[in-house]
């Protein structure tokens, strides 16, 4: 006798012989088919070219005003304004390198790789060690081992790695929370350094001739003017500025999205829906938080959907919200500034475990009396 039953993971026909056998599908991992097919329905996954098209020609023209106040400005410590515009507009430059990564303002897989990998030169950073960090943090956001934005560094997002941690760093981790944003100032160059790095290591390095072609040419236009047309001193403030900014935009823009939210062990298998909701965090604001993180603020959908456009996040927003609601699985959304809260109070807690066991306030006030 011959059955028919269901995959436990495509929900697919499977025929079997001998006798039936009943093999009911997870709900938690049947949903995210069901979200998708509605996602799918509504054309939410469709391109959007006007909007990108308005972007694009919005950050042009953005940094032609840059380069024109430059020009006029001369030898004049104004020009630390035109330093700051500059890092908020590279930041908006690489949101749209970002999405050109997950493919997601072209028609098609390569023209968006071409896309991601000059925007990427535009802002100094390397699209290939930018897209081989970031494709792992999106199959395992917040896994111990697996996501190396939780990977221990300067800062350690587990306790265990802050107990290990000797010396200067031991120190700073054990106010990591308070010194994060002060840290941020430094997350331009590192991103910099980082992508060099990865395009001189040793191995198989994906378009490693072109990018550093490009970066190479990139740092040289950027560098030349600055310190040809203005005073060595102001020439460096303008530097400073410009990767102070830049650093700690995209700092703030990224860190709220899964700092402080649960960390999971690799050995934890949990459904995908699941893993991208429980594990990610949206921002509240609306039409002004979308466009000053790049999207970013809707990382749940995001994540379950990383090649959105970003102008169907919102309404993909309500759709998850209603099966989280129906399975009861937590959705997490907070406002901005609370979540910067979250995150250094996180970190805070965190860098506990850096301190000397003796470091307790309670043990301190003993002491005195």
């Amino acid at each position: 006798m011959t059955s028919i039953t269901r995959d436990p993971v495509t929900d697919s026909p499977v025929r079997e012989s001998g006798v039936i056998r009943t093999r009911p599908f997870p709900p938690l991992a049947k949903s995210y088919l069901e979200v998708s097919t509605i996602v799918r329905g509504e054309g939410l996954l469709a391109r959007t070219p006007w909007f990108y098209t308005m972007v694009g020609a919005g950050l042009v023209l953005g940094l032609a005003g840059c380069i024109t106040g430059f020009i006029l400005l001369g030898d004049s410590w104004f020009q630390l304004l035109i330093a700051t515009a500059l890092g908020i507009l590279l930041t908006q430059v690489a949101f749209l390198a970002h999405e050109a990564a997950h493919r997601t303002v072209l028609s098609t897989g390569p023209a968006n790789d071409r896309l991601a990998l000059v925007l990427g030169a535009v802002v100094g950073m390397s699209y290939s060690w930018w897209d081989s960090k970031h494709s792992r943090h999106h199959g395992n956001p917040n896994v111990v081992g697996r996501d190396p934005d939780i990977a221990p560094g300067v800062l350690s997002f587990a306790a265990e790695d802050a107990a290990k941690s000797k010396g200067l760093l031991r120190l700073l981790q054990s106010r990591q929370g308070w010194l994060f944003f002060p840290l941020l100032t430094l997350e331009g160059l590192n991103l910099y350094v980082q992508g060099y790095a990865h395009l001189c290591s040793r191995g198989k390095v994906k378009h490693r001739w072109q990018e550093l072609t490009l970066l190479t040419v990139r740092t040289v236009l950027f560098l030349f003017p600055i310190f040809f047309f203005l005073p060595l001193g102001m020439a460096f403030a303008f530097l400073g500025v410009q990767l102070a900014v830049f650093g700690v935009y995209m700092g703030a823009s990224f860190a709220p999205n899964h700092k402080g939210m649960p960390i999971i062990d690799r050995a934890v298998t949990i459904d995908f829906f699941s893993k991208q909701v429980r594990l990610s965090r949206n921002i509240r604001g609306g039409w002004w938080a979308t466009w000053f993180m790049g999207g970013l603020n809707y990382q749940i959908e995001h994540h379950l959907f990383p090649s959105m456009p970003r102008p169907h996040l919102a309404r993909t927003r309500q759709i998850v919200i209603e099966k989280c609601r129906e399975l009861g699985v937590p959705y997490t959304e907070t406002s901005l500034l609370k979540s910067y809260g979250i995150v250094i109070s996180y970190l805070n807690r965190v860098g506990l475990a850096a301190r000397d066991p003796f470091d307790c306030p309670m043990v301190a006030e003993f002491r005195r009396a």
